[in-house]
C-alpha cells in the first residue's frame, strides 16, 4: 500500500472515529439538556402557583364538592390561561397552544383539583411527584400517556402548598415532552449537519496534507533516484529540493550523504580504471624494456625503442585527460566572462591537432560559420579538440576529418569504420572504447568522456546523426 494512501486512510479512520464519539455526545446530550431546562423552568412555575392556590386551598373552595368551587380565583385563573389564544414566534417555531396541566392535591394526595377536569377526585398518593412532595422533598417524575408511544411522555412537576407552615397539599405542573421535542429534532439537525460539514472540511484537510506531504516525499525519492556518482554521468548533480521543516532536513542530510558515497565511488571508480588501463602499456613498456637489455640487432632494438616512446606517449594521454576529465567532474557549471565564438574555438581546435593528424596522414577541414554565446572558451576548444583528436584516431590514412560549424552547432565527421548502434548509448562513458580501423583498442574513452562533461556544464549536449554514408560523426549543440 502507497504511503498516500496509508495516510489518507489513518486520517479518515482517526477522524472518522473522533467525529463519531463527538457526535455521538453531541446528540446524546441535546435531548436531556433542554429537558433539564424546561424541568428548571418547571420548578419555578409550580411553586408560584402553589403560592397562588394557597389561599383558595386553606379556604376549602378548590375542593370539587365545595359549592362556592366556581368562584375560586384561582381556577378561575387557570382555565381562563387554558383557553388564551396564542400566537408565538420561538427562533423560527410558532407556538398556538398552551401546554401546562395544573392539578392540586390535598394533603391525602386526591386530586381537588385539575385544569383538564378529568382527574379531579382520584388518589394520586402514589404517583411520585405528589408522594414525594407531601414527604417535603422534590418531587417530579415523568410518564407516557401512551405506555407504547415514546412521544407521549409528560414531565411533571410538584411544589408543596403551605398553609401555616405546614403542607396542606401539592400543586403539579404537567408538560408534554412533545412541546420542545422539535427543538431537540432542530438542534440534532444542526448539530449533524455541523458534523458531517466538520467531515468534509476535515477529509479536504486530510486530502491537502496527504497531498503536500507524498509530493515532498515523491521529490525526494526522485532526488534519490537521480543522484548517480560523476562515473557514471556528466550531468551535474540535481539540486537539492527545497522542503520545509524535517523533510528539508532529510533533503540536507541525504545530499550529504550522497557527497560522501560520490567521492568514494569516484576514488574507487578511478583506481579501478586506471589500473585497468595502466596494464597494458605498463605490460608493453616492461617487455620492450627488457628485451632491449639483451644483443638484439638494430632494426629490433629500434622498433623496441620505438613501441616503449609510443606506451609512454600513451600512458601520458591518459594520465592528462584523466587529470582533465577529474577537474571537470569536480565543477558545477561553465563560466564565461564575453561572448565567444564557436568559429574561433573551432579554429583553435584544429590549429591544435593539425600536426598529430599529419603524422597520421589525415587531412582536417574546417568550413562554416558559427554564432557566439556566452560560453566558456577554452573548454568549448577542449571539447572540439577531443571530438577531433578521436576522429584522427579511427580515420585512415589518407582520409579527411570535416569540422562544420553552424550556428551554435559544432560537427565533426570521420571516414572510419564507423560506431555500432548498440555502443551508441554508451559513448561518453569512461573507459568505454571500440575497435580501431587496425582492430586494436588502444583508447581510454576519455575523450568523449570530457566531451559530455563539457557540454553538461553548458547546457548543452552531444548527438550521434544517423544517415552519413561513411564514417562516424558527432555533433555538438550549445545553448544559443
Amino acid at each position: 500500500m502507497r504511503l498516500g494512501i496509508r495516510l489518507l486512510f489513518a486520517f479518515f479512520l482517526i477522524n472518522g472515529i473522533a467525529a463519531f464519539f463527538v457526535l455521538r455526545v453531541f446528540t446524546a446530550e441535546i435531548k436531556p439538556s433542554v429537558r433539564e431546562v424546561m424541568e428548571d423552568m418547571m420548578v419555578d412555575t409550580a411553586n408560584l402557583l402553589a403560592e397562588l392556590a394557597s389561599d383558595d386551598l386553606a379556604a376549602g373552595r378548590l375542593r370539587a364538592d365545595a359549592p362556592d368551587a366556581p368562584d375560586s380565583a384561582f381556577a378561575r385563573h387557570v382555565r381562563a390561561y387554558a383557553s388564551r389564544p396564542i400566537d408565538a414566534a420561538i427562533w423560527g417555531f410558532s407556538k398556538q397552544t398552551l401546554d401546562f396541566r395544573i392539578y392540586v392535591t390535598d394533603a391525602t394526595g386526591r386530586v381537588v383539583f385539575d385544569s383538564e377536569r378529568k382527574a379531579v377526585g382520584e388518589d394520586y398518593s402514589q404517583w411520585r411527584d405528589v408522594a414525594r412532595t407531601l414527604r417535603g422533598e422534590y418531587g417530579a417524575r415523568a410518564s407516557r400517556d401512551v405506555a407504547s408511544d415514546e412521544t407521549s411522555g409528560v414531565m411533571y412537576v410538584a411544589a408543596p402548598i403551605r398553609v401555616g407552615g405546614r403542607i396542606a397539599g401539592v400543586l403539579t405542573v404537567a408538560k408534554p415532552t412533545r412541546a420542545v421535542q422539535r427543538f431537540i429534532d432542530r438542534a440534532e439537525n444542526k448539530v449533524l449537519r455541523g458534523g458531517v460539514l466538520l467531515l468534509v472540511l476535515s477529509a479536504l484537510v486530510g486530502v491537502a496534507v496527504t497531498v503536500w506531504t507524498v509530493w515532498h516525499v515523491r521529490r525526494l525519492r526522485d532526488y534519490a533516484l537521480s543522484v548517480q556518482a560523476p562515473g557514471d554521468s556528466a550531468a551535474p548533480p540535481p539540486p537539492v529540493p527545497q522542503v520545509p521543516g524535517e523533510l528539508g532536513d532529510l533533503a540536507r542530510a541525504m545530499d550529504r550523504m550522497r557527497e560522501r558515497l560520490q567521492g568514494r565511488d569516484y576514488i574507487e571508480g578511478y583506481v579501478r580504471a586506471l589500473t585497468h588501463e595502466l596494464k597494458s602499456p605498463v605490460a608493453a613498456i616492461r617487455g620492450a624494456g627488457e628485451l632491449l637489455q639483451d644483443e638484439l640487432p638494430p632494426h629490433d632494438r629500434a622498433q623496441f625503442a620505438r613501441q616503449v616512446v609510443e606506451q609512454s606517449e600513451r600512458l601520458q594521454r591518459l594520465i592528462d585527460r584523466l587529470l582533465e576529465l577529474s577537474k571537470l567532474e569536480q565543477r558545477q557549471h561553465a563560466e564565461a566572462a564575453s561572448p565567444v565564438a564557436l568559429h574561433a574555438c573551432a579554429e583553435r581546435a584544429v590549429q591544435q591537432a593539425t600536426a598529430r593528424a599529419r603524422q597520421r596522414g589525415v587531412a582536417l577541414l574546417l568550413s562554416g560559420d558559427g554564432a557566439s554565446g556566452a560560453w566558456e572558451a577554452e573548454l568549448v576548444t577542449l571539447a572540439i579538440g577531443n571530438l577531433i583528436d578521436n576522429a584522427i584516431d579511427f580515420s585512415p590514412a589518407g582520409g579527411t576529418v570535416r569540422v562544420q560549424v553552424e550556428g551554435a552547432s559544432v560537427t565533426v565527421q570521420d571516414e572510419g569504420p564507423g560506431v555500432p548502434d548498440y555502443a551508441l548509448p554508451r559513448l561518453g562513458e569512461r573507459f568505454f572504447t571500440t575497435a580501431r580501423p587496425d582492430g586494436t583498442r588502444s583508447g581510454s574513452g576519455l575523450g568523449l568522456a570530457i566531451v559530455r562533461r563539457v557540454m553538461a556544464l553548458h547546457g548543452g549536449g552531444m548527438e550521434f546523426p544517423a544517415g552519413a554514408r561513411r564514417g562516424f560523426t558527432v555533433r555538438l549543440r550549445l545553448p544559443s
